[in-house]
């Protein structure tokens, strides 16, 4: 059975297991698809062991994206432009990366919450890892302004340099977000993981915002419950790691699952 595994630290509560055995189910293939605790430090022993014992691929979550980038052998333009990948796959003898998450954040917000991108405002908030692999797709799809914002400037200048002549960027720190609120404000940053606060200023988020917090469940409670006393509807990234996977899925096994009774199911909690 072709063994896969989603790699990360923590990892026990990601939903990725029960979203891929739902896609192999619903497409009636048998694969063995499982959750992979890094020690941090340690990705790339882990991820080669995994690898050298017959593993066919592996997703790869926070905090490890640009180590997953580097191990690779080879690597797609999107994840080259992102310097990320939270997707790797064994090939013969060679370990290949990819970065399907931007993939996975459009086709949420566009295919599952309805949002028209072109001519939007979008403040992304975080600079790594996860930031980088949603950068170039959200680009693709003609904004009029995107804003980075980072705790530490110099990473959001750094992110920003990197992707400058894809389209109209800005970069700030967290407490210097230009003024107005934004369109659509998403937060690419491990604060909602680690129960740490965000502050924005009060003018960021309004009535007409989406604020979406790229972590699902629990997780993104603190940053979605602060917007939604603003007003702004709100969402988790549920839908992006759904739409991701069947992403990652297609590239593994050469066939795209469908994704809303998955993602329904799991709103339901009866995943």
């Amino acid at each position: 059975m072709d063994r896969y595994v989603v790699i990360g630290n923590p990892v026990a509560h990601s939903l990725s297991p029960s979203i891929h055995a739902r896609f192999a189910e619903q497409l009636h293939e048998r694969i063995e698809y499982s959750a992979l605790l890094a020690p941090l430090g340690e990705f790339r022993a882990t991820a080669q062991r995994f690898f050298d014992a017959g593993g066919c691929g592996a997703n790869v979550t926070l905090p490890f994206k640009v180590e997953a980038f580097e191990l690779a052998h080879v690597a797609s333009d999107r994840a080259r432009a992102a310097g990320a990948a939270n997707f790797l796959a064994r090939r013969g003898e060679r370990i290949e990366a990819d970065n399907t998450d931007g993939a996975g954040l459009v086709t949420d917000l566009r295919g599952n919450l309805g949002l028209e991108l072109r001519g939007a405002s979008i403040l992304l908030i975080g600079a790594g890892g996860a930031a980088r692999g949603v950068l170039g797709p959200l680009l693709e799809q003609a904004p009029r302004r995107l804003v980075v914002a980072n705790r530490a400037r110099a990473r959001a200048v750094e992110l920003v340099a990197r992707f400058r002549a894809a389209g109209n960027l800005e970069a700030c720190a967290l407490d210097a977000v230009p003024e107005g609120a934004f369109d659509i404000v998403v937060n690419a940053t491990s604060a909602s993981t680690l129960g740490t606060r965000l502050e924005l200023a009060p003018s960021t988020i309004g009535a007409g915002t989406l604020a979406y917090d790229m972590a699902y469940g629990t997780a993104a409670r603190a940053f979605l419950d602060a917007a939604r006393a603003r007003g702004a509807r709100t969402c988790d990234g549920l839908g992006m790691l759904v739409e991701q996977a069947a992403e990652s899925y297609l590239l593994w096994r050469g066939k795209r699952p469908k994704t809303r009774e998955v993602l329904a199911a799991l709103r339901s909690g009866t995943a």
